[in-house]
């Protein structure tokens, strides 16, 4: 894949998600597989509203110095793409809506038209401790995508992880998943208000 082209994609998907605010000022990561074991991504220090390509960073399995400026997401990365041959991009974002409705359930049964059609029920997974998370992280989100024949990872406290085919695919599935959240909040203050 052409990297200017790439990194272009990236920037693009990542100030439209960024707007939604599904990433944050400085947490949240976004790439791109270059060639079967090479990938772009953002550094460390990315701000996603004005992402450029000096903020993205070329990294393959070959530990190397440029892994230190990487994104601290880099090794999840690195085992979506050596472990799911489908997957071309990746991003983990933190959507509020969906943040929030994961603390308080186990599944999302979405009741919306989109999110229904899209997901019917969605998994919520709970990684029991945040003490030792990122240890674990880089290994439990591949093998549970995997395993579960899904590209899409709801993480309790913790947000979503997301591979797909297209950059544009990426941000519609964490869109559909937010907006159901919102919505699923909504409706249950409706609900409670007519109680």
């Amino acid at each position: 894949m052409d990297l200017k082209y790439c990194a272009s994609e990236i920037s693009n998907i990542a100030l439209s998600m960024f707007r939604k605010n599904f990433f944050g000022v400085f947490h949240g990561s976004i790439s791109a597989r270059i060639q079967h074991d090479s990938f772009l991504i953002n550094k460390r220090t990315t701000i996603f509203d004005n992402l450029k390509e000096e903020d993205l960073i070329m990294l393959n399995s070959k530990r190397d110095y440029r892994w230190n400026d990487a994104s601290i997401d880099a090794d999840i990365h690195l085992n979506i793409y050596k472990n799911i041959n489908e997957a071309k991009y990746i991003c983990y974002a933190m959507p509020p809506y969906l943040t929030a409705y994961t603390l308080g359930h186990s599944f999302i049964r979405p009741r919306d038209y989109f999110g229904y059609i899209k997901h019917h029920e969605i998994p919520i997974y709970d990684p029991k401790q945040f003490d030792d998370w990122y240890e674990r992280a880089d290994t439990e989100i591949y093998r549970y995508m995997l395993e579960n024949k899904t590209n899409i990872m709801v993480i309790k406290g913790y947000g979503v992880y997301v591979h797909s085919r297209t950059p544009y695919q990426l941000a519609k599935d964490v869109a559909i998943l937010e907006n159901t959240c919102k919505l699923l909040s909504v409706a249950r203050l409706y609900e409670s208000e007519r109680n």
